[in-house]
């Protein structure tokens, strides 16, 4: 099943979206997550996601966790060294929007990054490897824009990965239908119709259940929490190459979904 938000008047819903695109109900968003896995369909499909408002699936209290490094031609491209833990940081669900919205450039170093985002389905925490298969609920597709300069500032990288809108993402695939993401799944990524990452899941160094079990010695993931695991080879940091307004760039994850993002001049400085 393929789920997505949606907003209806002031409220954000989510819905099961068929393969036609038509968008049955399914609730209110974080109470769909209270226990996604007792979701069903309400009703008869109100519409085409496409005409409709369309909101990230992922409920507010959610949180964003990312990792960095985890493709190991990606590390050897940027210069640093593989590593033997996953390398964790974070995002706020303020950056999170959905494919076809608009992103302002916010530095000239504005940069893609193709992702598969995991969400929990049920309550972690102290799991193993194994374990954590169970607490997937579905996968996304991610782009994990980027400000470079504002990343490399600091040791720290919240400033560069929070800028606004600057997570695009597809509706949430239920891991049923995806299956093992370790199993050598595409991802892609196109700048202006110009191909700039392809690779495979195959590249991992840490596969999604391991960075799962790891981030669950810390802290108790709830369902609608979204783990965005890495991107591989072909960054425009790697290159020199970064986004300019006016550029569109698709990302896509096999079996997951597609995220087409227009990027626009910032807006006026909001004093």
């Amino acid at each position: 099943m393929k789920i997505a938000g949606y907003l209806e008047g002031d409220r954000i819903m989510v819905g099961a979206v068929a393969a036609d695109g038509a968008v049955t109900p399914l609730g209110e968003r974080d109470a769909f997550w209270v226990r996604p896995s007792a979701a069903v369909p309400q009703g008869a499909a109100i519409g085409m996601l496409a005409d409709l408002r369309e909101r990230p699936a992922i409920p507010t209290g959610a949180r964003v966790i990312c990792v960095g490094l985890n493709y190991r031609l990606h590390a050897q491209e940027t210069g640093s060294p593989i590593p033997t833990v996953p390398v964790i940081f974070s995002r706020w669900t303020r950056s999170l929007t959905t494919d076809g919205q608009p992103v302002p450039k916010i530095e000239d170093k504005f940069d893609w990054e193709v992702e598969i985002g995991a969400v929990i389905g049920r309550r972690v925490f102290r799991v193993t490897a194994d374990q954590a298969v169970a607490g997937i609920f579905g996968y996304v597709a991610f782009n994990d824009l980027s400000g470079r300069s504002f990343q490399r500032q600091t040791p720290q990288w919240t400033m560069g990965k929070n800028s606004d809108a600057s997570g695009p993402m597809s509706p949430v695939v239920t891991a049923d239908e995806v299956g093992d993401p370790a199993a050598g799944l595409r991802l892609t990524t196109h700048v202006n119709g110009e191909l700039r990452q392809d690779s495979t899941t195959a590249d991992m160094i840490f596969s999604v259940p391991e960075i799962i079990a790891h981030v669950s010695q810390v802290m108790t993931l709830e369902p609608g929490d979204l783990i965005i695991t890495g991107t591989p080879a072909g960054v425009g940091l790697a290159t020199g190459t970064f986004l300019d307004a006016g550029d569109e760039v698709v990302i896509e994850v096999e079996r997951i979904g597609r995220v087409r993002t227009p990027i626009v001049p910032p807006p006026a400085p909001i004093f």
